[in-house]
C-alpha cells in the first residue's frame, strides 16, 4: 500500500509541522526562529532565523558518520575513456583544496562565483566550495557564447569565475577559454580573478595577473584546513539563470535552508534513494536538475552519484547508458524524454539492452519533456522497470508532480507525472483565475506559499518576480504551463501555456496532437506547432522525425500521422499538414525549440537561440517548410 495519501494529507493539515519533521535529517548551526515566516521576502521565507552550511552537509558530516570511504561521485567519461572515483574523504580533501585557494583570491560569503564547466568533477566541487565559504555560486552552461556568459556576469557581478579550457562533444573540442575571455572583455562588470582548470584536449594561453591554473594552486593547497562558514538558511546558496522573455536572463534564486530540507526528502520519499545507493541524474550542472540531483540531493543523504560526459546515442552506441547502469550498480536513473527518444530511433529493437545486466536497476525517471506514452512503454518494455513521468521547473528546484515510489508507488496513468506531492497545492484555472472543470484544459497554478526549495525571488529582481509569476492569478504562481486534472487527481501537463493553439475558437492542445503522432509505429518524435491562417487563427503543423531503419515512403507515414490526429481528435484540429524531418532543434537540455520554429513558419523575426544544440537544424527546418510553401 502506498503512504502517499496519507503523507500529502498530515502536510496539508499542518505544513510547518511536515516541513519541522523532514529537517531533522538537516545538520543545523542553529535552529530557525519559525518554520515559516509569512512576513519575509516576497510570499515568505522559509526557516529564517537558522544558520546552517550545505557543504557541511553534503560532505563533512558525510565523512563524520562512516561514508569516508564510500565514492561520493562517480565520474564516466566515455568521450575521453576517462573514469575517476572520488570517495567522501577525497571530496572534502579536494573541495577545502579549492576553498582554500578561493579565500586567497579574495572570494568572501555573499560574493558571487561563475562557473563556466563542462561534466568533470571539478565543476561539482567548485560548486561545494563555493558553499562551504559562504560565497553564492552561478553555474553557466560550458560553451554558452560569451554574449551570453557577458549577460550574466553583468547581473551576477562575480569577483571570480572558475572554468575549464574545453569542453567536449562527440568528434570536437570546444575550446571555453576564448569565449571566457571574449565575455569579460564585453561585460561592463570586469572580473580580475579566474580559476581554469586544463583539460589534456586543449591548453590554455592564461592572461597574467588574472588567471590561476586550477590544477598547480589546488595542488600547493592541498592538506589546508578550510572550516564551513555559517550562513544563514534564507541566504542564497546559488543563481541559475534562465531565459527571459525580454532577453534579459533571469536568475532564480535558491536558498540554503528550505533547498537542503526539501531534496533530502526527495531523495526517498520520491526516487527511493537510501543512504549508500547509487543514483545517476543524466543531465548537465549547468542545468537545475545537476544542481539538484547530480551534486546535492545524493551528497546531502550519503548516496553516490554519477557523473556522466556523454551522451545517449553516439558515445560510442545506444546502449552507453546501459553500460554504465551496469558497470556502476545505478539503482535509479533519471533522464529527459528526448534522450530515450533518441535511444529509440537508433535501437527500435532494444537490441543493446540485451547486452548488458540490469538486474539491480529499479526505475527511470523522466522529466524535462513531457513523456510521451509511446516512449514510456518503449522503455518499460525494454527495461522491465517503472518508467515515472514526473513534472517540475527550474524554478521549484525539485518535483511538483510525481509519482513518490519510496512512498510506495501508485498506478501508473500513460500522459501524467501521477499527483501532486507534498508541498504543492495544484489548481487548474481559466484565464480569469476560475477553477475548470476535472478533464478541462486550463492552466496550472500553485498555490502560495510556495514549498520550501523553490525561488524566493529572482536575483535583484523582486518586482520582475512578482510580475513574471505572481501577478496574473493572485495568491497563486503562475507555472506557464497548460493542462488538467482528472477525477482521481491525476495532473497532465499537456504544453507550455504558448503551446496552445487557437483554431478556429477552440483551443487545442499541441501536446496531445504530438501524444498521437509519437504513437504512430514508424515516428520516432514529433513536434507540433501552430502556425498563422487567415481563416482559422492558427492551424497545426506536425514535423516527424523515423526511426532508423524504416523503409517506408515518407509522405505515405505523413498521411498516416494526419488520418491519426484527425480520427482521434476530430477535423475541428484542422491537422492538415505533416513534414518528415532529419531531425528537431532542440536546447543542449533536450528542450524542443518549438517557439523558434512557429516564428520560421511565420515568417517572423526570430534570433539564434542561446542554448540551441546544433543551429544548423533550424536551416533544415526552414528549408522543409519552404519546400511546402510555408514561411518566407
Amino acid at each position: 500500500m502506498s503512504r502517499y495519501a496519507a503523507t500529502y494529507d498530515s502536510w496539508k493539515c499542518d505544513p510547518e509541522a511536515f516541513w519541522a519533521d523532514a529537517a531533522r535529517a538537516i545538520d543545523w548551526v542553529k535552529p530557525w526562529d519559525k518554520v515559516f515566516d509569512p512576513d519575509l521576502g516576497v510570499y515568505g521565507r522559509w526557516f529564517p532565523g537558522a544558520l546552517c552550511n550545505t557543504c557541511y552537509n553534503a560532505v563533512d558530516r558525510q565523512v563524520e558518520n562512516g561514508r569516508a570511504d564510500q565514492p561520493a561521485i562517480i565520474y564516466d567519461s566515455p568521450i575521453t575513456g576517462r573514469k575517476r572515483k572520488l570517495t567522501y574523504r577525497d571530496l572534502l580533501e579536494e573541495v577545502q583544496a579549492l576553498a582554500a585557494v578561493m579565500l586567497d583570491n579574495g572570494v568572501k560569503a555573499g560574493n558571487r562565483v561563475i562557473i563556466y564547466m563542462p561534466m568533470v568533477p571539478e565543476a561539482a566541487v567548485a560548486m561545494l566550495a563555493c558553499a562551504r565559504i559562504g560565497a553564492i555560486h552561478s553555474v553557466v552552461f560550458g560553451g554558452f557564447a560569451a554574449n551570453e556568459l557577458a549577460s550574466r556576469i553583468d547581473d551576477a557581478a562575480p569577483v571570480m569565475i572558475i572554468a575549464a579550457s574545453c569542453g567536449l562533444e562527440p568528434g570536437r573540442v570546444i575550446a571555453y577559454k576564448p569565449m571566457l575571455d571574449r565575455a569579460i572583455e564585453m561585460a561592463r562588470h570586469k572580473v580580475t580573478r579566474c580559476i581554469v582548470l586544463e583539460r589534456p584536449e586543449l591548453a590554455y594561453d592564461p592572461v597574467p595577473g588574472r588567471d590561476i591554473d586550477y590544477a598547480s594552486a589546488v595542488a600547493a593547497a592541498r592538506g589546508r584546513s578550510v572550516p564551513c562558514t555559517p550562513v544563514a538558511a534564507t541566504d542564497p546558496l546559488y543563481v541559475l539563470y534562465t531565459s527571459g522573455t525580454t532577453g534579459q536572463p533571469k536568475g532564480v534564486v535558491r536558498d540554503n535552508g528550505g533547498h537542503m530540507v526539501a531534496l533530502a526528502w526527495s531523495m526517498g520519499a520520491v526516487f527511493d534513494i537510501a543512504p549508500g545507493d547509487v543514483f545517476w541524474a543524466a543531465s548537465d550542472v549547468g542545468w537545475v536538475v545537476g544542481h539538484s540531483y547530480i551534486v546535492y540531493g545524493p551528497l546531502l543523504i550519503g548516496a553516490t552519484s554519477i557523473l556522466f560526459e556523454g551522451k545517449p546515442v553516439g558515445t560510442p552506441d545506444p546502449g552507453v547508458y546501459w553500460r554504465i547502469i551496469d558497470e556502476h550498480n545505478v539503482k535509479t536513473m533519471f533522464t529527459a524524454p528526448t534522450a530515450f527518444r533518441a535511444i529509440k530511433k537508433e535501437d527500435p529493437g532494444g537490441d543493446y539492452v540485451k547486452r548488458y545486466d540490469l538486474s539491480r536497476f529499479r526505475y527511470l525517471f523522466l522529466a524535462g519533456e513531457r513523456a510521451d506514452p509511446d516512449t514510456i512503454k518503449w522503455a518499460e518494455e525494454k527495461l522491465g522497470v517503472p518508467v515515472i513521468d514526473h513534472w517540475w521547473q527550474t524554478e521549484s528546484g525539485w518535483p511538483m508532480v510525481a509519482n513518490p515510489v519510496g512512498l510506495g508507488i501508485l498506478p501508473v496513468k500513460y500522459g501524467s507525472p501521477t499527483k501532486t506531492l507534498p508541498g504543492y497545492e495544484i489548481h487548474v484555472v481559466n484565464d480569469a483565475g476560475r477553477e475548470v472543470k476535472r478533464g478541462e484544459l486550463g492552466n496550472i497554478v500553485v498555490k502560495l506559499p510556495l514549498a520550501p526549495g523553490c525561488l524566493p525571488t529572482l536575483w535583484n529582481a523582486d518586482q520582475r518576480f512578482r510580475d513574471a509569476y505572481l501577478t496574473d492569478f493572485p495568491g497563486y504562481y503562475k507555472t506557464a504551463d497548460a493542462g488538467y486534472m482528472d477525477e482521481d487527481g491525476y495532473l497532465y501537463i499537456m504544453s507550455r501555456t504558448d503551446d496552445i493553439i487557437n483554431v478556429a475558437g477552440h483551443r487545442l492542445s499541441t501536446g496531445a496532437m504530438e501524444e498521437i503522432i509519437a504513437g504512430h509505429p514508424d515516428v520516432a518524435e514529433c513536434a507540433v506547432i501552430g502556425i498563422a491562417d487567415p481563416l482559422k487563427g492558427q492551424v497545426p503543423c506536425g514535423f516527424l522525425v523515423l526511426k532508423s531503419g524504416v523503409t517506408r515512403d515518407a509522405c505515405d507515414i505523413e498521411t498516416d500521422c494526419i488520418a491519426r490526429v484527425r480520427e482521434a481528435i476530430g477535423p475541428v484540429a484542422a491537422f492538415k499538414q505533416a513534414l518528415a524531418v532529419k531531425r528537431l532543434p532542440k536546447t543542449r537540455s533536450g528542450k524542443i525549440l518549438r517557439g523558434t520554429m512557429q516564428k520560421i513558419a511565420n515568417s517572423e523575426q526570430w534570433a539564434m537561440p542561446a542554448t540551441i544544440d546544433d543551429p544548423a537544424i533550424l536551416t533544415e527546418i526552414a528549408e522543409a517548410l519552404k519546400q511546402r510553401g510555408i514561411g518566407g
